[in-house]
């Protein structure tokens, strides 16, 4: 096959944050959790093409500092135990990682399923005043894309979202690169 056929898709990063979450209050605080409390316990990174093909992936765990201690809900609702953080660098570490991994990619732009993703790590920047290089391209909102045009797509969480097309969630709900690579299936279906 010709090289520049198979180049010729455009390159995006899709990023699914995990972050620290409890039930009911916050650890320690008399209120419910907002992304200022939260942090980030999981980077899931996929670069794929826009017509979805994945191209490359990885999960960066991340330590996190100001709740070290993940709550019950937070373990069962991601399946990242507390030995996964615990063995985590801490944020300031693992950025620079992201942009190391990333340096060698050209990419479009960045999506999420929603926008939760691009202000948790805007919470983040406000607490460590840095944030991975990717932040500066452009995000798309992919579920967003994806709703444009669809009849019935009020409901578009992901795993309704890829059974709208046939398709079954692959992996572990709520567990960053998983979310990450099914969102990417779904980008041949989503006008970016």
């Amino acid at each position: 096959m010709d090289p520049s056929i198979v180049n010729s898709n455009r390159l995006y990063l899709i990023v699914d944050l995990e972050a620290t979450c409890w039930d009911g209050n916050v650890e320690g605080l008399d209120r419910k959790q907002t992304v200022d409390d939260m942090e980030i316990i999981e980077f899931g990174c996929v670069i794929a093409e826009d017509n979805g093909t994945v191209r490359d992936y990885r999960s960066f765990m991340v330590r996190p500092q100001s709740h070290p201690n993940l709550s019950e809900f937070c373990t069962q609702l991601t399946s990242i135990a507390q030995s996964d953080v615990d063995a985590a660098p801490v944020y300031q570490s693992v950025v620079p990682e992201i942009d190391q991994w990333l340096k060698n990619y050209k990419l479009e732009g960045w999506g999420s399923w929603g926008n939760y993703d691009k202000n948790q790590i805007s919470a983040e920047q406000r607490r460590h005043n840095l944030v991975p290089d990717f932040l500066s391209l452009p995000h798309i909102n992919i579920k967003q894309q994806w709703r444009q045009g669809k009849v019935n797509s009020r409901s578009a969480g992901l795993a309704n979202a890829l059974k709208y097309h046939g398709l079954s969630f692959e992996g572990t709900h709520h567990r960053g690169i998983d979310d990450a690579l099914n969102i990417a299936r779904l980008l041949r279906f989503t006008e970016l």
